[in-house]
Order: C-alpha cells, then sequence, then structure tokens
C-alpha cells in the first residue's frame, strides 16, 4: 500500500479557500500534507485526524524565520512547508485564525503579491512590445521575435494573471465591489478579441494570429481547470 500521493492545487491566487478545505478532507481520509511539490503538494499516509490549513505569504531572512515559525506555534498552528515566500500552517478547529480581521487579511494579500508586481509590469510591457516587432518586421527577423515573444509570454501571462487574481482577492477583502466588478469581464474581452482577430486578420499575419492563439488558449486553459477542479472538489466533498 502506498505511503505517499500528488494532488494538485487550483492555484492559491486562484482557489486558496478551496485548496485548504481539500487539503482538511484529505486529512479526514489519513493523508497529511507533508510538502509543496509543482502545482499541487505531496501528502503521507497516516492516522485520520481533523486538521484546518491556511497559508502565510512573507519574505523571510535567515535570521527572522526562527521567531516567525515561534510566533505561529505559539500560536496553535504547527509549520508544515515553505515554498519560497508561501508558508503552510496546518492546526486543529478552533485555533484562532492566522487572520482574522480585514486589515490582517489585506497585508496577507499585500505580502503575496510583493515583488511579482515589479516583475509582472515590465515584462508583460517587453512581451507586448516583442509581439508588435514581431508583427511588423520580416523574414528571420521576425522569425526570431516570434520565438522570443512566444517564450515571453508563457512567463508573462500568468505572471499578469496571478498579480491581477491576487489584487481581486485584496480588494475583495477591501470590500472594493467595484474594482472586483470591473475585473470580472476582463478574460471574455479578451478572449472575444483574440476570437475576432482569428476570424478576420488574414492569414499572413501569423504573428497577430499566433497571439490570439495563445490568448484564447490563456482563458480556456485555467477556466477549464477551474471547471474540473470545481467538479473534483465537489465530488470530494460529497464522498468525505
Amino acid at each position: 500500500m502506498r505511503q505517499t500521493k500528488y494532488i494538485t492545487s487550483g492555484g492559491l491566487a486562484f482557489s486558496e479557500d478551496k485548496d485548504m478545505e481539500k487539503l482538511r478532507r484529505f486529512s479526514l481520509k489519513g493523508w497529511h500534507v507533508s510538502d509543496f511539490k509543482f502545482m499541487g503538494y505531496a501528502l503521507k499516509r497516516g492516522e485520520s485526524s481533523d486538521y484546518i490549513y491556511s497559508v502565510d505569504y512573507r519574505s523571510l531572512k535567515e535570521d527572522e524565520k526562527e521567531e516567525y515559525f515561534y510566533f505561529f506555534s505559539s500560536s496553535g498552528w504547527t509549520h508544515i512547508a515553505s515554498e519560497g515566500d508561501i508558508h503552510l500552517f496546518r492546526a486543529h478547529p478552533g485555533t484562532k485564525p492566522i487572520y482574522s480581521d480585514r486589515d490582517t487579511s489585506v497585508e496577507k494579500y499585500e505580502n503575496s503579491i510583493g515583488s511579482m508586481k515589479y516583475l509582472a509590469i515590465p515584462l508583460v510591457l517587453i512581451t507586448v512590445l516583442i509581439w508588435v516587432g514581431a508583427m511588423i518586421s520580416t523574414g528571420a527577423l521576425k522569425s526570431l521575435l516570434h520565438v522570443i515573444a512566444v517564450i515571453l509570454s508563457i512567463i508573462a501571462i500568468p505572471t499578469a494573471w496571478t498579480v491581477i487574481a491576487t489584487y481581486n482577492n485584496k480588494w475583495k477583502v477591501k470590500g472594493k465591489k467595484g474594482l472586483v466588478n470591473l475585473l470580472k469581464p476582463i478574460p471574455f474581452f479578451l478572449f472575444l478579441i483574440a476570437v475576432i482577430i482569428l476570424l478576420f486578420v488574414d492569414d499572413s499575419d501569423s504573428a497577430a494570429r499566433l497571439l490570439a492563439s495563445m490568448v484564447i488558449g490563456a482563458v480556456a486553459l485555467p477556466t477549464a481547470i477551474w471547471v474540473i477542479m470545481s467538479l473534483y472538489h465537489k465530488m470530494g466533498g460529497n464522498r468525505a
């Protein structure tokens, strides 16, 4: 009988609460998270226990770690694993939440954005400029810029999407419904524009068509993953 297993994450910026609830359901079945893995978590078999889980986002210097983890330990939260600035904790039900009010919850999302927002903005701008260059250039330069643009897009789109999702979470906590509602139609409009480009832009403009295809994939793939994960969570909740 296997003693370890891997489960996927919906992305902490997009489905943190669902991830934490999923980890709790697995603990009730005797599977306890032991570490972060690529796009998910590693679990180890043990005795069935009811644990609640929570994450904190904080950049720590080496001499800050001991005091930081001791603070959570003294509050009833056991440190499980860390991945970069992301720290996972567990506790028994009834333990005071790590973030118990709006101000600390806002601070949590500000910490999670961190330096990523300073990376996302120039990365997106550079990617856009490279795509423009690919559209207006010809010959070998066009092919080279295509390759660079695709590589940068693979990095830039998820980075920008994560930052936007985190800001969305922050605005929800702060009660800024107008900003939250403003972000909701953005994926639909991007998808629509990309479809229009594919339908009406001449086949010779390969850069525009390639970019449109990537935008469609960037919108459609996370949406499909979200639908699948939602169904999985619901079925898992019914079985638990």
